[in-house]
């Protein structure tokens, strides 16, 4: 675990265990913390189980006929029990699914209102819609464009400004370097080291490994459903195992 156990962990993942149908373990026993106001990174090949254990911390392993076999999803130090989607937004938790997912007809605004469903006062998304062109110019300069005609970096910070649209305490990135060229994820990188500093504690699911560990505090590795290793950012850099397998050292 990370941190400093002196204060409640946003989120806390105890002892989790996730099966697929009858006999398919996917997760075995996984315990993570994420510390408030932290960016931690989760590492790990394809096939890990990062996308099964975001499933879990958001509600949508029924939809893939997986289910908790065991341990437990804390937020805010509070079980998250078997609430669906809409609760945990409602209870401050946002995600930037894979694949960004944005409504490619509809405006960049319209795409942010979206994200703003659960908050009825419209004075205050009008004031997070103004805030969120403030982080993303790029999006301020494109309000009226339809996001279809976005570029593939403009779109991630659309789906990032999405998530933020409800004022999480938690955001969930799941992938945001995919597809781009590595300008582009050095932009999104820098959105991100944002995001955290204005106070938006950040689970990032990453496969490139570099950016993940060169923006995150703390990190971990889950190899084969399991966590292979956890701690600072900067040990797991230094790591020997963790150049050769995920920095292309070695």
């Amino acid at each position: 675990m990370v941190g400093d156990g002196s204060a409640t962990p946003v989120l806390e993942v105890r002892g989790l265990s996730v099966r697929y149908g009858p006999a398919l373990t996917v997760l075995h026993g996984v315990d993570i913390e994420v510390p408030a106001g932290a960016v931690v990174a989760l590492l790990g090949p394809n096939g890990a189980g990062k996308t099964t254990l975001l499933r879990a911390l958001t509600g949508l392993l029924p939809f893939h006929h997986g289910r908790v076999t065991g341990g437990e999803v804390l937020l805010e130090g509070k079980p998250v029990g078997r609430a669906n989607a809409t609760a945990l937004v409602r209870r401050g938790m946002a995600q930037v699914m894979e694949g960004r997912r944005i409504f490619a007809e509809l405006t960049v605004e319209e795409n942010l209102r979206a994200g703003a469903v659960t908050v009825r006062d419209r004075r205050r998304v009008a004031e997070v819609t103004r805030d969120i062109f403030a982080a993303f110019p790029q999006l301020a300069h494109r309000r009226g464009y339809q996001a279809g005609y976005l570029s593939g970096g403009e779109q991630q910070m659309l789906a990032i400004g999405r998530a933020l649209m409800s004022s999480p305490k938690l955001l969930l990135l799941d992938e945001p370097s995919l597809g781009l060229a590595p300008r582009i994820t050095e932009q999104i990188a820098e959105r991100i080291v944002a995001v955290g500093a204005a106070g938006t504690t950040v689970l990032l699911v990453e496969q490139n490994a570099a950016m993940a560990l060169s923006i995150s505090e703390f990190a971990y590795v889950l190899q084969a459903g399991r966590v292979a290793m956890g701690g600072p950012a900067t040990v797991l850099r230094d790591d020997p195992d963790v150049q050769k397998l995920y920095l292309g050292d070695g």
